[in-house]
């Protein structure tokens, strides 16, 4: 993120008068991040596990979904994670139904993604785009755009079939080699340091943030151009 150069992403973006983008920024993250959750836990509840209801879960306190280590990491870096605690042998459908409790909490970051890239791209049709709009009518855009974009962004990554994200676990649904693999003690944990490795260090993970970027910019677009 822009700024100052000092290298802390909150300083860098006050310091450089976005204070919009700041605020929009810490409001989508952990809000996306407890709504993701919440998603798992609602489907984990309706194939017949009582973990997340059971465990204090189902609420929509951030510090409960996010807990400390995310919250100073956020802060630190700009980014967080979430868990839910569910316990897939209480599920209905066994495998199946924990892969449905996994694309519960990306299917969530995705109907956020259609509603606020939507409501951005109506915003900037009908508001943004008149001559005299004002300024606070951009701001209303930014915040519908970045929490738009954040979760193309969360859902796309959640998706990637690594554990410990959701993508390994709906894969694992459909492939006994992989769900072996999974049950492996240091799989996990090989799988978490690869992935960072390949996303951060490599242009992967470049690509993937223009990619989204891409996507939201255009979604938004072509919907101010059916409007405007």
């Amino acid at each position: 993120m822009g700024g100052s150069g000092t290298g802390w992403w909150i300083a860098d973006l006050w310091q450089g008068g976005q204070t919009v983008l700041l605020v929009s920024w810490i409001f989508w993250v952990i809000t996306s991040i407890c709504l993701h959750e919440l998603g798992h836990g609602f489907a984990a509840i309706r194939e017949g596990d009582d973990t997340p209801r059971r465990t204090g879960h189902m609420t929509i306190n951030p510090m409960v979904h996010m807990g400390g280590v995310s919250m100073i990491a956020f802060i630190l870096i700009g980014f967080a994670w979430g868990l839910m605690p569910v316990n897939p042998y209480n599920f209905k459908h066994g495998r199946m139904g924990d892969a449905i409790v996994a694309f519960a909490g990306p299917l969530v970051n995705l109907i956020l993604v259609v509603v606020l890239l939507t409501a951005a791209g109506l915003w900037d049709g009908l508001v943004t785009s008149k001559p005299d709009s004002a300024q606070w009518a951009d701001n209303v855009g930014t915040f519908l755009y970045t929490g738009g974009w954040l979760n193309l962004v969360l859902f796309g990554f959640n998706l990637l079939p690594v554990p410990p994200l959701d993508g390994s676990r709906i894969l694992a649904a459909f492939s006994d080699g992989y769900a072996r693999l999974l049950m492996k003690p240091n799989f996990q944990a090989i799988g978490l340091g690869v992935m960072i490795l390949v996303f951060w260090v490599t242009p992967l993970g470049g690509h993937f943030f223009h990619a989204t970027k891409v996507v939201a910019a255009y979604w938004e677009a072509l919907v101010a151009s059916w409007v405007s």
